[in-house]
């Protein structure tokens, strides 16, 4: 049960950063919905599950997730009145330093989906605000509710938060960054999160060249019984 919903988080996420930013007209639900099956089949899509591929599939996801998610307005609820303190040049460097840690943490769980479906169950809009609740469904038929929070930027709507079994996104990282700066300092919070990318950035290394390797290995193989083949 418990890694049905670690499960259902990580999907939750992932779903969110991946809708792909074609076809904007239509409600928050319709726009959401319309990309659900182009993601689920990015996910299942043979030729991008081999490890050779690791590259090129998170660098797609990447490039659709920039399309759909307001990281910026996640950045900011996240960081809340500490927001407010930062100058213009401190904002960008946070932006774009916490959108690349929430990338890379979802992006790089992607192989654990397994075929859960979703389900939409109801909309809400006030002005520009909207929710999309949804549940995600498991194999085991498990229904995990999941709740996506919308913001209208002219004719599209983007994520800006999503919440599992009423856990949001936002209020976990705020709970996070908040007691950081209080106990250390807005710096402190800075140096961890780019400590942590560092951490993604050395895994990624590390399963590139675990990859490379077994290749080398696999060539080898082939050479060595090819050459005994040659015997007389």
């Amino acid at each position: 049960m418990i890694r049905s919903r670690q499960l259902c988080l990580i999907l939750a996420g992932f779903l969110a950063l991946c809708l792909p930013p074609a076809a904007w007209a239509g409600a928050p639900t319709e726009q959401l919905k319309a990309h659900i099956d182009q993601v689920i089949k990015i996910l299942e899509d043979p030729e991008l599950k081999v490890d050779g591929k690791v590259k090129e599939r998170r660098s797609a996801v990447r490039r659709v997730a920039n399309g759909i998610f307001d990281f910026a307005e996640t950045a900011k609820r996240s960081l809340a009145r500490h927001w407010q303190g930062r100058t213009d040049k401190e904002r960008e460097e946070f932006v774009s330093l916490f959108a690349d840690l929430l990338e890379r943490s979802y992006i790089s769980k992607i192989e654990l989906y397994g075929g859960e479906r979703i389900q939409y169950a109801a909309e809400r809009i006030d002005a520009d605000v909207a929710t999309v609740s949804t549940k995600i469904v498991t194999k085991q038929g498990t229904e995990i509710p999941v709740d996506y929070r919308m913001l209208r930027r002219a004719d599209r709507w983007l994520v800006y938060d999503f919440s599992v079994e009423g856990v949001s996104l936002i209020s976990n990282y705020r709970t996070q960054f908040n007691k950081i700066i209080q106990t250390s300092s807005y710096g402190e919070l800075v140096k961890k999160m780019r400590t942590k990318q560092e951490e993604f950035l050395f895994e990624e290394d590390t399963k590139k060249m675990r990859t490379k390797q077994e290749e080398f290995l696999f060539e080898e193989d082939t050479k060595t019984k090819g050459s005994a083949k040659k015997q007389p």
